[in-house]
């Protein structure tokens, strides 16, 4: 009966993590290039009372074994890379990747960063930034007197100045790409860093084997689906339910057992 209350409460925990999950993608279903996360869960270890195949009193082989389990668990979470609604700004620094790829940033550490938010902005120097002022890389600078700034599916960023009549090519972007996008590590900021599960970043021109293209004055939305998480979170609150009461019922039969002897 104790194992019933301990295993109900694990219940109630994974389902727990499972709604701070759900409230995380719900909280960022406005945020640029934001991706899902999906808890990953697993049932515990067992407990082996009869092993299958065991020769019974009787000389006959049982065909199935007696197991009980101790719950379930949290073992990781998988953030889910697909492409987010891409909408029309208007605005020549918003850039969206349509296929696969991160843009670089350099943190203040000279560490490169990676993200899929193309919110850009331009600093006091003309270089091509993020919302926090992380420099893109490869820099890219537009002369203070640009009076058009194109950028290419390929990442190529063509400037006009005031009084020319042809454009001049200030940079070209390159985007990066890894063998598996699901082991990156979130830190915050819209920005992910590679892991040992993610390997390596692959870098080259958008376009390119098989790197996503770039779209101006166009941004990725969030892929978090509200009416999706909505019913998780419905699905989680009940299942949550259901562990309690289960830690009910264990409690009044413990207490019918407690009270035998009066």
């Amino acid at each position: 009966m104790l194992r019933a209350l301990s295993t109900a409460a694990t219940g109630m925990g994974v389902q727990a993590k499972r709604l701070d999950i759900i409230a995380n993608n719900l909280a960022n279903v406005n945020t640029a290039g934001f991706k899902k996360s999906r808890g990953d869960f697993e049932d515990m270890i067992y407990e082996d009372l009869r092993a299958a195949g065991t020769i019974s009193s009787n000389q006959a082989r049982l065909p199935a074994g007696l197991q009980v389990g101790h719950g379930a668990m949290l073992v990781g979470t998988t953030r889910i890379h697909t492409q987010g609604e891409i909408r029309n700004t208007g605005n020549p620094y918003d850039l969206a990747i349509e296929g696969r790829g991160f843009f670089q940033v350099v943190l203040p550490t000279g560490e490169i960063a990676y993200t899929r938010a193309g919110n850009f902005k331009v600093n006091a120097e003309g270089q091509v930034t993020t919302v926090d002022g992380y420099v893109v890389q490869p820099g890219i600078t537009i002369p203070p007197d640009a009076v058009n700034v194109t950028i290419g599916s390929d990442g190529t960023v063509s400037v006009l100045q005031a009084g020319q009549t042809t454009p001049s090519e200030a940079g070209k972007i390159e985007l990066a790409i890894f063998p598996n996008a699901a082991g990156l590590r979130a830190v915050g900021k819209n920005l992910y860093l590679p892991t040992e599960a993610s390997g390596q970043p692959i870098t080259g021109a958008p376009g390119e084997n098989g790197i996503g293209t770039i779209l101006q004055s166009y941004l990725e939305s969030s892929n978090v689906s509200v009416v999706e998480e909505m019913i998780d979170m419905i699905s989680s609150q009940r299942a949550y339910e259901i562990n309690s009461k289960t830690i009910q019922s264990a409690d009044e039969m413990l207490g019918r057992v407690a009270n035998l002897k009066r």
